[in-house]
């Protein structure tokens, strides 16, 4: 079953938040947190992995927190989880590492990643816009 991680379903939820925030300013892990009953520790993992990625612009100070780093049409769905969770798979052969015992022999790969790749390219069409 092709699922995403918890910390992408937070990540996602922050990104939403964030957007429709818009030019109201920046909002810190604590607020995005409490709001959405997530722990603090957690939230604040998820949001900086998401700062290292380019996909938020961190603050520090009283005013200080967290915003997009890019407009919410210029970010899709795929960016998002691909920070979190990494790249995005569907066999243990998704990736060009080879590390499956059939690989030579499989006759599903090829159809596979023609999927895995319709999945990147419709995540890849939704913006966190969308999602606000």
């Amino acid at each position: 079953m092709l699922r995403f991680s918890k910390k992408a379903d937070y990540a996602l939820m922050a990104m939403k938040h964030l957007a429709l925030r818009g030019e109201q300013g920046s909002s810190s892990a604590r607020e995005i947190a409490a709001l959405y009953n997530i722990p603090i520790e957690l939230m604040a993992k998820v949001l900086q992995r998401l700062v290292r990625r380019g996909l938020l612009a961190s603050y520090q100070g009283t005013r200080g927190g967290y915003e997009l780093a890019r407009r919410p049409t210029q970010i899709s769905v795929a960016d998002v989880i691909q920070a979190i969770d990494g790249p995005v798979t569907v066999t243990a052969c998704s990736t060009d590492e080879n590390h499956c015992d059939q690989f030579a022999k499989c006759n599903v790969r090829d159809p596979l990643w023609k999927v895995r790749e319709r999945i990147l390219s419709a995540l890849g069409e939704c913006t966190v816009a969308e999602l606000a």
